[in-house]
């Protein structure tokens, strides 16, 4: 699907972008009003594994598995302005309140470029603490793919990130 945003005003591109979220709510693809990929990071986990979302006041679980293992789930999108691979601040990490981090990257498209669940340790371990914001920080390197016990689970998402398109284009024609 393309379409011409070049033949839009600011303010109706700002419409679209508003309207775009709403409609990603209503589906429950998000659950706020932020920047759409950490929201994406979680329904994507969640739906690929089967896994229960905590409540959003839940702090440091973003999931829960069938057998109780707690995830904290972070995305980032890389763009051609962009390329940091740094995820969002991890709070009281020392406090291993997650059992694994659930990490993806997205290309600028949120197409997935890769994904990894990580042991609590192993992400402990390469985290750095931030005095300032008294946080954690990550950066999801390619490296974190040979860590040990680390699971490369890129297909798995993607599979499921294909299913979810090709379920959204069927949808209008459903009547058929």
């Amino acid at each position: 699907m393309s379409v011409d945003l070049s033949i839009l005003t600011p303010p109706q591109l700002l419409v679209l972008h508003s309207e775009i979220g709403d409609e990603l709510r209503r589906r429950g693809i998000t659950r706020s009003s932020n920047n759409p990929t950490g929201d994406l990071a979680e329904y994507l986990f969640c739906k690929t594994f089967g896994w229960k979302q905590a409540d959003n006041s839940q702090a440091n679980v973003d999931a829960l598995g069938l057998d109780g293992t707690r995830y904290q789930i972070k995305g980032r999108r890389i763009t051609r302005f962009n390329k940091s691979r740094q995820l969002s601040a991890i709070r009281d990490m020392a406090g291993s309140h997650f059992d694994y981090l659930a990490g993806v990257l997205f290309k600028e498209d949120y197409s997935i470029m890769r994904a990894a669940l990580i042991p609590h340790a192993v992400a402990l371990e390469r985290a750095t603490f931030v005095e300032r914001t008294n946080s954690h920080r990550f950066l999801l390197r390619d490296d974190i793919w040979h860590a040990p016990n680390v699971r490369d689970v890129t297909i798995h998402l993607q599979a499921e990130q294909f299913e979810g398109a090709v379920s959204l284009e069927r949808e209008p024609n459903a009547s058929e």
